[in-house]
């Protein structure tokens, strides 16, 4: 099980998939999951990149089989982008193209900023950031059901929005059990430093190719007014707009947001000539 000391506090776990040619030197794709996950999420996208492309899956700080983090740390995406950049330093990836899901949009966003000559490209999967994650109630609401019953009754609640009508009962089963292992100590923390995070500054300092993946916005929660308005502070940037019943596009789509990142990256290189 690769891990790695990022620093003192952090053991980070990750996988590297890589089925290139081992004549070719592939480029690489770093994937950022979501809140109360960790990157096992990212197995169906795997076919689709790895073939071509080094794959580097990390669990964020906190989750999956990283060091859990205790209540009072103070979460920043600049502290969580200096965590993924030592993990591509201790692998020797300079260049690598970036894909962020769900709260990962606004580290990604800001690795695009802080390290322009390093991001390839930019790929954002879903809402920019839920209803509930910028209200400061609900947020305390959500902390306090924690705090008694853990994750899990929050995830069996919320799963039909995250991951919509048509998936499959046994998947919602195993995604409610992913994120109810989170560590509550970890959640409660994101929880509170998250609604202080600047969401929206780093949008026209972006200069990479960007991708943007959504919903239309038909599930609760989302807005794709809102996406669309920051989508166009984005220099060199597109959107592209799921018919899905779920808002978490990456999970519930997770086929057609794969292929559509493949070939958005593969262009790019197609296009270097």
């Amino acid at each position: 099980m690769p891990i790695l000391q990022v620093s003192p506090d952090l053991e980070m776990h990750y996988v590297v998939d890589d089925f290139t040619d081992p004549w070719h030197n592939a480029e690489a794709v770093l994937l950022l999951h979501g809140n109360a996950e960790s990157g096992v999420v990212w197995a169906s996208w795997v076919p689709y990149l790895a073939r071509h492309y080094r794959v580097v899956r990390p669990d964020m700080r906190g989750f999956g089989e990283s060091t859990p983090m205790p209540r009072d740390f103070v979460w920043t995406p600049d502290g969580l982008v200096d965590d993924y950049i030592s993990l591509m330093n201790s692998l020797g990836i300079e260049r690598f193209h970036l894909v962020g899901a769900k709260i990962s949009q606004v580290v990604a966003r800001r690795c695009a900023v802080r390290f322009p000559g390093r991001i390839q490209s930019l790929t954002l999967v879903g809402t920019l950031l839920s209803n509930d994650a910028k209200d400061a109630a609900l947020t305390a609401a959500r902390i306090e059901e924690y705090e008694k019953h853990g994750l899990g009754p929050w995830a069996r609640r919320t799963a039909t929005m995250r991951l919509g009508d048509e998936f499959p009962p046994e998947g919602v089963d195993w995604w409610v059990n992913l994120m109810a292992r989170t560590s509550v100590s970890t959640e409660v923390g994101l929880l509170k430093s998250c609604l202080k995070w600047d969401i929206t500054s780093d949008f026209p300092q972006i200069t990479c190719q960007t991708l943007l993946i959504t919903d239309e916005g038909r599930v609760g929660g989302s807005s794709i007014e809102e996406t669309r308005t920051w989508q166009r502070k984005i220099p060199n940037s597109r959107l592209l707009e799921l018919p899905t019943t779920g808002r978490h596009v990456a999970a519930c789509d997770a086929d057609r947001c794969a292929r559509e990142t493949f070939d958005f990256i593969s262009s790019l290189g197609a296009n270097k000539g």
